[in-house]
């Protein structure tokens, strides 16, 4: 299972990954608490090409939009691993690594008083249960919440599928989220690192590319 990028082209999408279209559900209190499936593309018997670009009439797959628009999708992430850039931060009951470049907006962490107070006063057990959804749920991975005693990092046990993110709350189509250590491949073959949880940009106006920043909240052709 892969998803291989094409030079200023789409995301070639192995045939065998389920791909699903879902609704970021609005939490009420200032943030998103969940993900609803809408809609869930059939399989096929060759890859699905998802548009990159942003522009497709026929998102979210790729229509050749891309060639009249000029878009160039040079991949800008500096490809360090995850471990390498992170913020290291203790807590009361577990450590958080934060890799903020990776922030998608996704607006799990928003939620009420936000994830950071929630991850400080962790030792209540209200607070403790929001912070381990937030860092295991990230959908772009910048969270990762680590067992003070073992060390060992806490990630949930994912499906390898494909969400289309349609962030409603927001009124714009949202990021790509790749869930389940799928393999995803540069347009010069670079193997980036595997993890359980990434957000690839389908906005085209990332500056961290192949991965989600968050600027399609500001691209009219992402408006919903």
């Amino acid at each position: 299972m892969k998803v291989k990028i094409i030079e200023n082209g789409p995301y070639s999408v192995s045939e065998d990954i389920p791909v699903k279209e879902v609704f970021s559900v609005d939490s009420h209190d200032g943030g998103i608490s969940s993900y609803r499936v809408a809609k869930e593309h059939e399989k096929t018997d060759s890859p699905k090409f998802l548009c990159r670009c942003g522009h497709s009439k026929n998102k979210p797959f790729c229509d050749g939009s891309h060639v009249h628009a000029g878009f160039l999708g040079k991949e800008t992430d500096n490809r360090k691993p995850y471990d390498k850039e992170a913020e290291y931060v203790q807590g009361p009951v577990f450590d958080a690594m934060d890799n903020q470049k990776l922030c998608a907006v996704a607006r799990f962490c928003d939620r009420g008083d936000g994830f950071w107070n929630a991850f400080e006063y962790a030792d209540e057990p209200a607070l403790r249960k929001y912070a381990e959804e937030v860092g295991c749920g990230c959908s772009s991975g910048r969270f990762t919440l680590v067992d003070k005693k073992t060390g060992k990092k806490l990630e949930p046990e994912l499906e390898k599928e494909i969400y289309l993110i349609i962030d409603e709350p927001a009124e714009h189509l949202g990021p790509i989220y790749v869930k389940g250590e799928i393999q995803i491949i540069g347009a010069d073959g670079f193997e980036y690192e595997v993890r359980n949880r990434v957000t690839l940009c389908r906005c085209g106006e990332s500056i961290n590319k192949p991965f989600c920043d968050g600027m399609h909240l500001r691209c009219e052709h992402m408006e919903i």
